[in-house]
């Protein structure tokens, strides 16, 4: 007896076609069913590359997503290291000032 899925019958009827219920099947026939189990492998094939493409697509934008915040933390690390920078530098520009206007002093040494 011939076994068929809902999805092969269905088709099967857009093709306007019935087949026997009992084997064997004509050339025909099995060429019409072929024909149909192929179309059925085809469209799930296509589903499951849409499936996998957006799959893919997602863990792109969730990558992309995550690279950005990480920018956007590096970057305003980046300001506030420049900013301490800044601040350092004009202390250390001070302190050579301050010393360099001071004269040198003279210091005894003692040799017990």
């Amino acid at each position: 007896q011939l076994q068929l899925t809902e999805e092969e019958k269905r088709l099967l009827a857009q093709e306007g076609v019935t087949l026997p219920g009992d084997l064997p099947l004509t050339q025909a026939e099995e060429r019409l069913l072929k024909k149909v189990r192929r179309k059925i492998r085809n469209k799930q094939s296509a589903q499951d590359s849409r499936r996998r493409k957006k799959e893919y697509l997602d863990g792109l934008e969730s990558r992309a997503a995550a690279c950005s915040a990480l920018n956007r933390e590096l970057r305003k690390k980046v300001q506030e290291l420049e900013k301490s920078n800044g601040s350092l530098l004009q202390q250390l520009q001070a302190l050579i000032k301050e010393t360099s206007t001071k004269p040198a002093q003279t210091g005894t040494c003692v040799l017990v």
